[in-house]
């Protein structure tokens, strides 16, 4: 059993792969697509930019390489965005694995409490995967975004903030959450074993 993890111009990719390292897997960091091609399961983490990490992909060849993986592939935070069809953040055209929009939270100052960034811990509920074997309902999770994919019939989990949204997506191989697993503790390990053992 391997694991690639896509290396690409995006932040926080090797809390990634420590985090899969600490879980004993078979890890490399790469942007070779003959690897990625060739590993058990695959991750595409990040935390950055829409606009300028689209351009990034399609330059390298990412953007068509990832589409056309048939093992399971699990997007992370910016990576979910991405698996969409368009974001708001830069106004661009996404993988489309998920057909759906990528919308920003509006602030309202009539509730403060709601700030954006949509930053901390949450809890999720409604899940429906096996991502989430041996899980309480509303576990909480790791979130630091302020773009997010509404609720929608690919929609695996869900959380609440200013309004329902996408904590987690899946269609045929695709896996994703809006959370960030790496930062979960306990429960985020988890959910990187449940997609190890998938």
């Amino acid at each position: 059993m391997n694991v690639a993890v896509i290396k690409y111009n995006a932040g926080n990719i090797k809390s990634v792969y420590h985090a899969l390292k600490r879980l004993g897997t078979d890890v490399v960091l790469t942007d070779d697509p003959v690897r990625i091609q060739a590993a058990d399961k695959v991750i595409f983490p990040g935390v950055g930019e829409a606009g300028t990490t689209m351009a990034y992909l399609k330059q390298h060849g990412l953007d068509q390489l990832i589409k056309s993986l048939r093992q399971p592939v699990l997007g992370i935070c910016l990576g979910q965005q991405l698996m969409c069809a368009h974001s708001l953040e830069g106004d661009v055209d996404c993988l489309g694995i998920f057909d759906m929009p990528v919308k920003k939270f509006e602030f309202n100052p009539l509730d403060r409490d709601k700030k954006v960034p949509h930053m901390g811990w949450n809890n999720i509920s409604n899940c429906k995967s096996a991502l989430f074997d041996g899980l309480d309902s509303n576990s909480y999770v790791y979130f630091v975004h302020s773009y997010y994919v509404p609720v929608c019939k690919w929609s695996i989990a869900t959380t609440e903030y200013i309004e329902p949204f996408s904590a987690a997506l899946q269609k045929d191989n695709f896996y994703a959450t809006q959370f960030h697993p790496e930062k979960s503790g306990t429960v985020g390990q988890t959910i990187l074993e449940n997609f190890i053992k998938l």
